[in-house]
């Protein structure tokens, strides 16, 4: 069900030339190990102005939005959530506004699903990404991934860790250490 529905959406990407990339649970899938998601979260390369191509994508995926206003929605939360109804699978389009997500977009890994390649964000990222959102399921998450490789670019993850400590006044780059000496 992932596999296929991720396909469609990789082509449509494609095809509509709007850069993008896997993240979250689907993304940790790929580094870590198997465990259950429900959804597959998508950053893309563009920002809320072209929401409305964003949703003629949906409409040709067949993808139901779930919010009522949705300009408003989008513009507050900078996601757009649908719905694959024949599948249950829940798709949160996440529109970017950052250097740091373009630059992970750009990163990003190319994964071949059957005929189709599909962009999925970097180990690098999606260890951000997690420890960013910090519920205890995505440190979970990250320490699995770490556990699984020895290959990662500490260097990147600190400097972006570093950067978003001093925007945001939180401490994730001590998270990752941490981590990093747990696994050790």
């Amino acid at each position: 069900m992932f596999k296929e529905l991720i396909e469609r959406i990789a082509i449509s990407l494609d095809k509509g030339g709007i850069p993008y990339m896997i993240i979250g649970g689907q993304a940790v899938l790929l580094y870590g190990e198997p465990r259950f998601t429900k959804d597959i979260d998508i950053t893309l390369g563009i920002d809320v102005d072209t929401l409305d191509k964003v949703l003629v994508l949906t409409s040709k995926l067949s993808l139901t939005i779930l919010v009522n206003d949705v300009g408003d929605f989008v513009k507050k939360t900078m996601v757009l959530p649908s719905l694959d109804v024949s599948t249950g699978i829940r798709v949160d389009w996440i529109f970017s506004h950052s250097n740091y997500e373009r630059q992970a977009i750009e990163r990003s890994n190319k994964v071949k699903f059957g005929d189709t390649i599909v962009r999925f964000a970097s180990l690098e990222d999606v260890v951000i990404h997690k420890i960013i959102a910090g519920r205890p399921r995505d440190i979970e998450d990250v320490s699995i991934i770490l556990l699984k490789t020895s290959e990662y670019d500490y260097q990147y993850i600190s400097r972006w860790l570093r950067k978003f400590d001093n925007s945001l006044g939180e401490s994730f780059l001590e998270t990752f250490k941490r981590l990093v000496i747990d696994i050790k």
